[in-house]
């Protein structure tokens, strides 16, 4: 008998560490699933965030695209009502830059052309 209770005294001693690892397994699973809760929760809110974004700046190009369609339409309004004075002030303006851009040029003193010296 002696010989029995021998072999089993280190059966008790292994249940037990058994018993242990399963309680800690159990506490290991419970903390993954709390984990995976928080990190859903926190991908949610980040998902809802940026779908705010988006809101905002779809939001912003619709009106600025409303507003450069009104200014739009309001210059061609203008130039059908005012034909005339739209050519008149894009030929003065065009008259003016050319007679700038001709006194500019001749107050620079440049060297003689290469193509003239070629030609003589």
């Amino acid at each position: 008998m002696a010989e029995t209770d021998d072999k089993e005294s280190p059966k008790v001693p292994q249940k037990e560490n058994r018993d242990t690892l399963e309680k800690q397994l159990a506490m290991m699973k419970r903390e993954i699933a709390d984990i995976k809760k928080g990190l859903a929760a926190r991908t949610e809110e980040a998902a809802n965030e940026a779908a705010g974004w988006y809101r905002d700046a779809s939001d912003r190009a619709v009106n600025a695209t409303q507003a450069l369609k009104a200014q739009a339409e309001d210059v061609t309004e203008t130039v059908k009502e005012n034909p005339g004075t739209v050519t008149t002030a894009l030929l003065v303006g065009g008259l003016i830059g050319f007679v700038l851009g001709y006194v500019s040029s001749q107050g620079v003193d440049r060297p003689p052309s290469t193509w003239r010296s070629w030609s003589s």
